[in-house]
């Protein structure tokens, strides 16, 4: 498996019917959560054999899975960059696609949990978010 450039991890977001990289990303990244549901009983093999102590047991498939992604960059007014504000400050849930670099993508319905932008007196205005998941996403191979 050869090694993938990170500038080619790209989130994409629907601006006026057409699919586009959100401009000014320095940084993307995404984690897949899940919970994990304890089964352990009082029947539950020990840890160790002989020992006394129980070993965990976890439920297969059991609790609720996510993801998550962050991205920040450079802001650069576009009007992306500025639908994607407007949808952080009403709650909305939309569709992201996530890219990597080998061409394969994760595309779902995410809500911006966290946005932020930020500007040093002698520097760039920034801005950072992040999504959390809301119900199916798909993975699709390239």
């Amino acid at each position: 498996m050869a090694a993938q450039k990170g500038s080619a991890l790209l989130l994409k977001a629907t601006l006026s019917g057409s699919l586009t990289t959100i401009a000014g990303l320095r940084s993307t990244s995404m984690s897949i959560n899940g919970e994990m549901v304890d089964v352990t009983t009082k029947d539950s093999n020990p840890l160790v054999a002989g020992g006394a102590d129980k070993a965990r047991e976890i439920l297969e498939g059991g609790g609720i899975r996510s993801m998550s992604i962050s991205a920040s960059g450079v802001f650069t007014d576009s009007a992306l960059e500025n639908d994607i504000r407007i949808s952080a400050q009403k709650g909305q849930i939309r569709e992201y696609k996530l890219v990597f670099g080998d061409g394969d993508d994760i595309t779902g319905n995410f809500l911006i949990t966290s946005y932020e932008r930020a500007g040093e007196f002698n520097g760039e205005e920034t801005y950072s978010m992040t999504l959390e998941s809301s119900g199916q996403v798909t993975h699709t191979s390239a």
